[in-house]
This record gives C-alpha cells, structure tokens and sequence, in this order.
C-alpha cells in the first residue's frame, strides 16, 4: 500500500487549486494501478489551518490539528503539493506550512508540484519557485509538474489540454513512486543522538591523551 499525502493551499471555498489536487490525485492512483500497486490518499487543507499555522511561526510550537497535519505528511511515500500562484511565486499559507514543518520530514520524499493561476503566465511559478523550495527541503521533485490557468477548467480545448498533462504527470510520479518504493521515515531525533553517542565515545577521556591527571 503506497501512502500519498495531497497538500492543498487553495485560499478559497471552492478552490480550483483543491479541484486540481483531486484530479492529479485520481490519475497518480490510476497510474499506480497499472504497477499493481494500491493507493491510500490523505488530503490537507491549508485554508482551516491558517491560524495554527501563524501561531507555530510566532511561539515555535504547532496545536494538536496542525501535528496531526506534520504527521501525515512524515508518514507519507509520496506528496502532491499544490498551491494558487501569486506573482509567480506561491502563497504565503501554502510557504509558511513548509516553514514550520519539521526539518527533514521531507527528505528523500517524492513530490509531485502543481499550481493554479489566473493566467498562463504564472506557469514559471513550477520551475522558478516550486521546484527550488522542495529540492533545498531535499525532496526527490518530479519531473514532471502541473499548472492550471482559469481557462482550463472552462474551455473543452483547455480542459483536454489539462487532461493530458495531469496524465504525464501522473505517469512520470507513478513511476518515481514504484523506483522509490516504500519509505522509511527519518527519526532526526534519534539520528542525532547516535550521532553525539558517537562522538562521545570517540572523544579521549582524562589521562587517556597521555596528560598527568592532578
């Protein structure tokens, strides 16, 4: 059973940024089927969340919903992560999330990027901003993103246009997600620990540097 996470940053009821997240997260499990592998799929709304959100940056400590929310997300083997874009870039809400998430829950996690706009002109916001913020939390992006402007969820040309590249997406996901295979999730804690363990033990003890103990 492969584990899919479906962040949506959508700031509006309803939001065309949850509908894109629903339709990738359709096809991303079709996809898998075709490797026989079965999908669970656990999606988070940034919009409910925006306080206890705000309230983590301020005082360094998340409420119980918005730990539930970091823990879904560590738990996951995959992420679709998508945001409304703003002046090419993504939202404050959908940015601050990953701020306060814990560091490294996303490391070595497969992310599938996608945004919303106005216009198609924003579609940079996938490579300029997207991309960057996932690689530097040292997750594993695909290749492969989706941006949906206004038009392709109304004209039929559009919307065939947005089909098809939900599917690639789809695709090339689906197949980072079986190369990947399940994953483990990183305990920084105990990481840590064994790493300062470690050190301790290399560490000489007194009279062990060939010093004269007092």
């Amino acid at each position: 059973m492969t584990k899919l996470t479906v962040i949506s940053g959508g700031l509006r009821q309803p939001s065309s940024t949850r509908l894109l997240a629903d339709r990738i997260t359709e096809a991303v499990e079709a996809e898998l089927a075709k490797f026989n592998i079965t999908a669970s799929s656990s999606t988070i709304e940034l919009r409910p969340l925006g306080r206890a959100i705000i309230d983590a940056m301020l005082i360094g400590f998340a409420n119980a919903e918005l730990e539930s929310a970091f823990e879904t997300v560590a738990n996951a083997d995959g992420l679709i992560a998508v945001t409304p874009a703003f002046n090419v870039s993504y939202s404050g809400l959908f940015k601050s999330f990953f701020d306060v998430l814990p560091q490294e829950t996303l490391s070595d996690m497969p992310v599938l990027i996608a945004a919303t706009g106005g216009t198609e002109r924003h579609s940079l916001v996938l490579e300029h901003a997207l991309r960057p913020m996932f690689s530097y939390l040292h997750a594993i992006v695909a290749p492969t993103g989706v941006y949906a402007a206004t038009n392709d969820f109304g004209a039929q040309d559009g919307s065939v246009g947005l089909t098809e590249r939900i599917s690639k997406a789809a695709n090339d996901f689906a197949r980072l997600l079986h190369a990947c295979g399940t994953r483990t999730r990183r305990d920084v804690f105990t990481e840590d620990l064994a790493e300062m363990e470690r050190l301790l033990a290399a560490a000489p003890r007194p009279g062990e540097d060939g010093t004269v103990e007092d």
